[in-house]
Formats: C-alpha cells, structure tokens, sequence
C-alpha cells in the first residue's frame, strides 16, 4: 500500500512538473502569469530558464518512479532529496515573496513525499525482516 501511494504521488508529480515545463516552452505568458510575472523580455528568458529547471526536476522524478519500481536500494534517497527539497521551495516562496499557494502545493507535496518513501521503506524492511 505505501510504495502505491509513493509511485502514484511520483507519477503525479512528473505529469505536473511536465506540464508546467511544457508549458514554460510553448506558452511562457502562462507560466510567468501562474508566478505573478509581468511579460518582458528578461521574464521571457527567465520562463525559458525555469522551462528548463523543470525538465530537470521531472527527469529526477522519472529515475525516482523507476527506481521505486524497480525497488532500487537508491531510491529512498532521491525520494527524500525531491521531498525536502519541494519542502524548502514552497516553505522559502512563502517566507520571502508571501506565496501562500506555493506553501501549499510545494510544502504538502514534499511532506507526502517523505512520508510515503519512509512508510514505503518500512514496508519493505518489515517483509524482508520477515523471511
């Protein structure tokens, strides 16, 4: 049950992350909008930016799904990285520019994140404890 959870919150999380990064590239004005950027040329190159920022994150994403999978001995940690690193983005665009919306998303999906590699994880070291 906890490494469904953890592979279902991956694959959700690459289809947002994809879509924001697809987005960044096709529809930038959309992006920058979804962030409360005006449109300029230096916000344009910063969408082009975080366009790619975002494929990175998603290729991230797309090795933890495998590796959790696959049931990798790594994934845990990449898992973990990608949660407290959600977890930072969203608590420090609260902190610094009051973006409640980003709290939300980012900080709740990072939580989820950890909390299900560690129910994830000791699921799996329970069964082969068991043997």
């Amino acid at each position: 049950m906890a490494r469904t959870a953890l592979l279902l919150l991956l694959a959700l999380s690459l289809l947002l992350e994809l879509t924001l990064a697809v987005g960044g590239f096709v529809m930038p004005d959309v992006l920058l909008a979804k962030f409360g950027v005006g449109n300029t040329p230096d916000t344009q190159f910063m969408a082009f930016v975080l366009a790619w920022l975002l494929v990175f994150v998603s290729l991230m994403i797309g090795l933890a799904l495998v590796w959790a999978w696959r049931r990798h001995p790594g994934y845990p940690a990449l898992c973990y990285a990608l949660g407290f690193w959600w977890i930072g983005i969203g608590l420090g665009l609260y902190l610094g520019y009051g973006r409640f919306d980003n709290l939300l998303l980012d900080t709740v999906k990072g939580l989820l994140l950890v909390g299900a590699t560690r129910a994830s994880r000791q699921a799996t070291l329970a069964a082969t404890a068991g043997r």
